[in-house]
């Protein structure tokens, strides 16, 4: 790998999954440079040289592409937690549908993928129910600049919801060695909380004069340092308890949609067997058991399975079992009419997705926010006589290149 000084002109065909735009040099090399809209015509200089390809620093826009806008944050293109905001939303929706649709033919070798358009966030700005921030070596909030894992100070963000947005500049921390990031979250009554995930236990003082819960979440548990032990979210008229390590998703505005798409598909009937994998707090499970499924849940995170044995204490047809994927589909008795399944970006892993094939639910909604190991896995299924009929991308993280898809799936015949 070596750095090259000279400037490059080139037009920007398409847009990568990660936010890169990418156009081809004279010499017919890809050059992958972030901040850049498709029909960009612009100079940019190489920084890591491969053998076909090479990462670029923008340095100026020569003639602009119809979709460019101006970025509302004056940390954008320093701030590595946007990659979007130079494009309109109608055109982020269309570049998210597109990536989709090129990961799935590329990776998961799939001619013609049934992507559908993306169903736009209710708002592109404001979304976020929780943010995740790290700590410079003065203590003060922020996020890893661009291309880096140096932190940048912070003083606005245009991400979350209002409540995040106005307690975040208040928090004045010094510097907590082993911390590794700092979220800050608020639930359905804008009630919100801090939590530090650290490698260590808690030995901190805090002085709190913000309306806000503070948690402590190491390798040894939770702490609670003050105020309450859970948040609510509530999604159709349904309230969901999350401790402060469980998961949920963070565009509060888009659960019900999400929710109402994987229904919709799944098209549960009484007395059906669902099985829910990487269930978290019990969101699917409890709306297929309020539909009169039988349920049987799959969760590794023993956070997450106590705030889920809380939320479905109500119902008797629902059974959780806390362990990895793999080890309880090859121990749970008996089978699925249906699979709903919504890994971490991970992806499935080779155990977990061969013991899905060995299980073969006639039908599945496959939930994923990672497009790669989304394509991966769909290659795998497929292989193992699974037809894919359609993927819906939803987009719970505007201005980023992050996005949600909504896949479904049915065994084919023979």
């Amino acid at each position: 790998m070596t750095k090259q000084t000279s400037l490059e002109t080139i037009t920007i065909e398409g847009m990568a999954y990660g936010g890169d735009g990418f156009g081809r040099s004279a010499d017919g090399k890809m050059l992958f440079v972030p901040h850049t809209a498709p029909g960009d015509t612009i100079t940019c200089e190489p920084l890591e040289e491969h053998a076909r390809w090479a990462k670029a620093a923008l340095v100026d826009v020569l003639e602009p592409a119809s979709e460019r806008t101006t970025p509302r944050c004056p940390h954008y293109g320093e701030c590595g937690g946007c990659h979007y905001q130079h494009l309109t939303y109608p055109a982020q929706l269309a570049i998210k549908t597109d990536i989709v649709r090129s990961q799935l033919r590329r990776i998961g070798n799939i001619p013609e993928p049934p992507v559908l358009a993306a169903i736009p966030s209710s708002t592109p700005w404001h979304t976020r129910n929780q943010l995740q921030f790290h700590q410079d070596a003065e203590g003060r909030l922020g996020y890893h600049r661009t291309g880096s894992n140096q932190v940048l100070p912070v003083e606005t963000c245009l991400l979350p919801q209002d409540v995040i947005a106005e307690l975040w500049p208040r928090l004045e921390l010094d510097p907590l060695p082993g911390v590794k990031r700092i979220a800050i979250r608020a639930d359905s009554d804008e009630n919100a909380m801090i939590v530090f995930h650290s490698r260590t236990p808690a030995d901190v003082e805090m002085h709190m004069d913000a309306p806000a819960s503070v948690a402590w979440v190491s390798s040894r548990g939770t702490q609670i340092l003050g105020g309450e032990d859970r948040l609510r979210y509530r999604v159709r008229e349904r309230d969901f308890l999350v401790s402060p390590a469980s998961f949920f998703q963070a565009n509060s505005n888009m659960i019900e949609t999400l929710v109402a798409q994987v229904f919709s598909l799944l098209n549960l009937q009484p007395g059906e067997t669902l099985f829910d994998l990487y269930a978290g707090v019990g969101l699917f499970s409890a709306f297929a058991a309020e539909a009169g499924a039988i349920v049987v849940a799959v969760e590794s995170s023993p956070a997450a399975a106590e705030d889920f044995a809380l939320n479905l204490d109500e119902f008797d047809t629902v059974s959780l079992y806390q362990a990895n994927t793999a080890l309880a589909l090859s121990e749970i008795p008996g089978r699925a009419d249906a699979v709903v399944l919504d890994p971490p970006r991970a992806g499935m892993s080779r155990e977990a997705r061969q013991a899905l094939i060995n299980l073969s639910p006639p039908r599945m909604v496959y939930i994923s926010c990672d497009t790669a190991t989304f394509a991966r896995d769909a290659r795998r299924l497929i292989e193992a006589g699974y037809a894919l009929r359609s993927v819906q991308p939803l987009d719970l993280f505007p201005q980023t290149f992050h996005i949600e898809q909504i896949s479904y799936w049915e065994k084919s015949e023979g």
